[in-house]
């Protein structure tokens, strides 16, 4: 399956806990972080912000220990199966999605 990145020469990524299968975070990889997550089996993203390749944990020590790499069924998004070592969110919260829309 090829990955269709965007003109960015990104793709969005999921992250979702294996054994809860609850979603974690929303992040961006290019085709080096996908590469490097792959051959390392530890997440790595690319930071929009920083604009630079980075690894989860890399400084906060909360590891996402990657089980299985999936892409959808477009080739637009990329699902990383994984296995959380800490928190997922900068915030201190397990995973990103812990407000509710209603402003929770």
């Amino acid at each position: 399956m090829e990955i269709r990145f965007n003109r960015d020469g990104l793709v969005p990524v999921i992250a979702q806990d294996f054994d809860t299968k609850e979603v974690l975070m929303l992040a961006y990889a290019d085709e080096e972080a996908l590469k490097r997550t792959i051959k390392t089996k530890k997440a790595h993203y690319y930071s929009r912000s920083r604009k630079k390749l980075w690894m989860k944990g890399e400084e906060s020590g909360n590891v996402q220990e990657v089980v299985e790499v999936r892409v959808d069924c477009d080739g637009d998004a990329v699902l990383y199966i994984v296995r959380q070592h800490g928190n997922a969110c900068h915030t201190g919260n397990y995973t990103c999605f812990f407000r509710r829309l209603e402003g929770d």
